[in-house]
């Protein structure tokens, strides 16, 4: 996915936050770069480093939209679901796929359907990569 990176926030401990405008709204997440990198467009590549929970951490969405919230400490996505393998699955974030974990069966029907993620923004996290 296409991002306009605003900053890069160096936390104590090493993390590395990224503030960022995507197609799809602003998300704060990990930032696995240039901590130094400058402000700009870059291409990045989605991971949510945490197992998929039905109603724990994922829910169904009550609309089929491709909102970004977030609140301090974490991030809130959304999109349509397809599983690829026994214990994983795929999320469409408009366009762009994310690979997932599954903790767990996924429930009939889940298939095909949108939903919302809730993670800790350090579990969300922006890799850059250069075409």
């Amino acid at each position: 996915m296409l991002i306009d990176l605003e900053k890069t926030e160096q936390l104590p401990g090493g993390l590395c936050l990224a503030h960022a405008r995507t197609p799809i709204g602003p998300v704060v997440a990990r930032w696995c770069g240039d901590p130094d990198a400058l402000p700009g467009r870059y291409d990045a590549e989605w991971t949510v480093d945490e197992d998929v929970a039905w109603l724990a951490n994922t829910h169904p969405a009550p609309e089929q939209s491709y909102p970004l919230g977030r609140r301090p400490d974490a991030l809130l996505r959304r999109g349509r679901l397809d599983k690829v393998a026994r214990a994983a699955a795929v999320l469409d974030l408009a366009g762009t796929l994310i690979l997932l974990d599954l903790a767990g069966p996924l429930p009939d029907g889940a298939l095909g359907t949108w939903i919302d993620i809730h993670a800790e923004r350090e579990k969300v996290a922006l890799y850059p990569y250069e075409l």
